[in-house]
């Protein structure tokens, strides 16, 4: 009889602790190429937890490539995401806190407050967002994913899968790789405190671990999109439903192993598609700003505006869906500030010409815009408009041929400019595709070039790394 109620009891306390575990769910894949070097559960849709905070912050990367938003804007918190359950950053509401504060909030202590107000921000409200998030998804191939919200608290109908949170994790690396470093720091200052990642754990134990994201809720377990690079190799391991946060590391470890063991030490690298800029939904009153000093490139200009209900527009003028080569449609988020900073450049590298054969980093000439891409209106500058005939690049090369250049830097190792070689290729591709790769040794470091280009090419690539707010000279032929 003893042994009846002894079984009777244990069979109590075991079923609601089985119903409360989440469903496990696994994926590795080779990052270089996107192939699947193991999968279990891997297209079941499960709760993602606050591996949503990666398509948050893609698409905050997106929005500051863009134009839409810097990461300098004061975004003004909203009751809303200030009432946002924890894990949390404390944020009040009407506080005001620059972007990348909030970008370093949800990418490393995983804030739900942060991420509520970074979708605030862009889109005006967290359902827009959402929906951005959405079309976002689809436009990365993520086939069995919705959203519902920018934090990934438990919300009917947020779900997602391992599979897509690997081609979700696989984006970020490459198609914003200037950001990534964010996922692997230990700490951040987030402005009001200093931060700790939630996966130092495993950054710290496993050789070459370098992101992505947590996440945790009861009804999602622990889950882990986790990456790691090894030399050549670089491999992405998830999991979904582990059953703490010690178990689910080692499981991943045991993963990123197995995906180690698996993908070949050479393998043809396609990067994954960058799906096209759509911008924003959000839509608001223009305004023209009026005429402002021209400040130094660190300074950033201060301007008047002056409302005017007459027209809209989006939150940044953005290019209009036209047929334009690509070799004239210039970046979209770059604007008249940057303009004028080229312009100073170049009229001090015109007030002292090099001897070397080498044009300096001022040599780049001022980014016009293309004749048939509207700009809202404003008030007049102090630097004259250009003819409309002038404002498309239609003039031939003068190269003589491809025996130009770009510099984007000096580094301490031949490994670091080669990484910064690759990841500036992946992301400017339209313009250095073909070119080569060049690491020179000198003796102060050693600089990493791309050659082989024509003295157009060489120019437009400048102009758009540096609208990224990367360094760039030209280099000349000899």
């Amino acid at each position: 009889m003893g042994l009846y109620i002894f079984t009777f009891i244990w069979l109590a306390l075991l079923v609601p602790l089985s119903a409360m575990a989440a469903p496990y769910a696994a994926l590795v894949m080779d990052a270089r190429s996107g192939k699947v070097l193991h999968a279990r559960n891997a297209d079941t849709r499960l709760h993602p937890a606050s591996l949503t905070k990666m398509m948050t912050l893609y698409i905050a990367f997106e929005a500051v490539q863009n134009g839409e938003i810097s990461m300098d804007t004061l975004v003004k918190i909203s009751s809303h995401a200030a009432s946002e359950p924890p894990s949390k950053l404390g944020l009040r509401a009407g506080q005001k806190i620059k972007l990348r504060y909030l970008v370093r909030a949800a990418a490393v202590k995983s804030a739900n407050d942060a991420a509520t107000a970074i979708g605030e921000a862009i889109e005006g409200s967290e359902a827009a967002f959402a929906r951005r998030m959405n079309r976002t998804a689809k436009a990365l191939g993520m086939t069995r994913t919705s959203f519902r919200n920018a934090h990934g608290l438990t919300e009917n109908g947020h779900l997602s899968t391992a599979r897509d949170m690997s081609i979700l994790g696989r984006h970020v690396i490459y198609d914003y790789p200037m950001y990534y470093n964010l996922f692997s720091r230990k700490t951040a200052d987030a402005g009001v405190r200093q931060v700790a990642h939630t996966n130092r754990r495993l950054l710290s134990s496993y050789r070459g671990a370098d992101g992505i994201k947590t996440g945790y809720t009861r009804a999602a377990g622990f889950n882990l999109v986790a990456s790691a690079e090894r030399g050549r190799e670089r491999v992405i391991a998830t999991v979904f439903g582990g059953r703490s946060t010690a178990t689910r590391n080692a499981k991943v470890a045991e993963l990123l192993d197995l995906g180690f063991k698996r993908a070949p030490t050479r393998v043809s690298f396609r990067a994954p598609r960058k799906p096209p800029y759509r911008g924003s939904g959000k839509k608001q009153t223009v305004v023209a700003e009026a005429p402002a000093p021209v400040a130094k490139p660190d300074q950033g200009a201060k301007s008047v505006r002056v409302a005017s209900a007459a027209v809209t527009r989006s939150l940044r003028p953005q290019a209009r869906r036209v047929q334009v080569p690509d070799t004239t449609l210039m970046v979209a988020g770059v604007q008249d500030d940057i303009e004028n900073m080229l312009k100073q450049v170049q009229n001090v590298a015109t007030a002292a010409p090099t001897q070397t054969g080498v044009a300096p980093a001022a040599s780049v000439k001022p980014m016009v815009r293309p004749a048939n891409v509207a700009v809202a209106a404003a008030a007049p500058r102090d630097v004259a408009t250009p003819s409309r005939k002038a404002e498309v690049v239609t003039r031939l090369s003068t190269s003589g041929g491809r025996h130009w250049g770009i510099n984007i830097g000096r580094y301490p190792s031949r490994f670091a400019a080669e990484k910064v070689l690759l990841k500036t290729a992946l992301t400017e591709t339209a313009t250095l595709d073909g070119s080569l790769r060049k690491v020179i040794k000198g003796k102060r470091g050693f600089d990493a070039n791309f050659m082989g280009l024509s003295r157009d090419t060489a120019e437009l690539a400048c102009k758009r790394l540096q609208a990224r707010q990367v360094t760039c000279f030209m280099i000349g032929p000899g």
